[in-house]
């Protein structure tokens, strides 16, 4: 078997702002594998300032892994508990040289087009004005569940901007997630909530940064509206100090993004100790290309999922890669009238 790895960044459409900053460009790196004949890739999604594997020995890692293919996927998996990206790059690459078509990694109603995924619609933080903007885009474009970026222009803006949308949308017509990033002060992040929740909020993403545990404890017993874990799940390898945290926390959701805990392997620990302590979650992509995310979206179908996904990130960049991904209505779909582009996997080949 021969592997081997390659960079790609991903070109933002426009400036995408969140309350660590504004992002331009994605970095992101290919595996790919050859045998007899076949390939399989994967993708590595590395994501700068929040990845626990964001450190300057990455690409030696990659080699390492390429030197050591030999040694499989399941104990490479375990060799890369440091670096959850590598690990779902991976699994991936494996999974996609084992298939009939390296791109159709888990058949499914999903795959055959025949079900879609239902999803949120993501509004990223800017000015007031792009924000209604994105969301009035979202709207017509059929999205029933929209999740806003918070925490990073003034507060009393945003409340103005979901009251704006209540007076227009119920509850039962439009679920509304935020997402904090872990932008609140610990000090006042209640008071925060209890003024979120007047807009009948479905949850909130990470309201305070992550290793505060006992404060988000504290939130998660005092909160009127749930809250969801996101960053606060970066960096728990052990299954013993997972299922610790998920027992002190108590949080109402988990947020997965394969990318940042694991890959698949690590997302199902996560699941079974979520169904196991009655804690909802959900599957985030992290920004990946369309390569990652069609990994994601046809795994997450898997998992009789209920609620919307967070998996609308593939129009982002403007030079992704051409895929039956499609998302409309407020959901994504497999196209099979659509392909990939053409000779990809040999154009990402060194």
């Amino acid at each position: 078997m021969q592997a081997g790895y390659k960079k790609h960044i991903l070109q933002f459409k426009r400036p995408s702002g969140t309350s660590r900053g504004v992002l331009t460009q994605k970095e992101t790196w290919f595996i790919i594998l050859k045998n007899d004949g076949k390939t399989g890739i994967g993708e590595c999604g590395l994501l700068k300032g929040l990845s626990i594997d964001d450190v300057p020995e990455y690409e030696e890692k990659l080699r390492w892994v390429c030197n050591n293919i030999h040694l499989g996927k399941d104990a490479l998996w375990k060799a890369l508990m440091f670096f959850p990206s590598i690990q779902f790059g991976v699994e991936q690459a494996f999974l996609s040289l084992a298939s009939k078509d390296p791109f159709e990694l888990f058949s499914s109603k999903f795959t055959q087009n025949e079900t879609p995924i239902a999803i949120n619609g993501l509004i990223w933080m800017g000015e007031p004005g792009f924000m209604h903007h994105q969301i009035q885009q979202k709207l017509e474009e059929g999205f029933k569940c929209i999740k806003m970026k918070i925490g990073a222009i003034d507060f009393y803006s945003e409340l103005s901007i979901l009251a704006s949308l209540r007076k227009k949308y119920s509850k039962k017509q439009l679920q509304l997630r935020v997402d904090a990033n872990g932008a609140f002060s610990l000090d006042r992040a209640l008071g925060k909530l209890e003024l979120l929740a007047d807009y009948d909020i479905h949850s909130i993403e990470q309201p305070i940064p992550k290793g505060n545990i006992w404060k988000m404890r504290s939130l998660c017993e005092k909160t009127p509206l749930p809250i969801a874990l996101d960053e606060e799940l970066i960096g728990v390898f052990d299954v013993t100090e997972k299922e610790k945290l998920l027992q002190t926390i108590q949080p109402q959701y988990i947020i997965l993004k394969p990318s940042l805990v694991g890959g698949f392997t690590g997302s199902q620990e996560w699941i079974a100790l979520a169904e196991k302590f009655k804690i909802g979650w959900w599957v985030t992509s992290a920004l990946e290309s369309n390569i990652g995310l069609n990994a994601i979206a046809q795994w997450a179908f898997t998992k009789n999922i209920k609620l919307p996904q967070g998996l609308g990130t593939g129009s982002l960049y403007t030079n992704n890669f051409e895929s039956p991904l499609t998302v409309d209505n407020g959901s994504i779909f497999y196209d099979q009238n659509k392909n990939w582009k053409p000779n990809l996997i040999e154009d990402l080949c060194i």
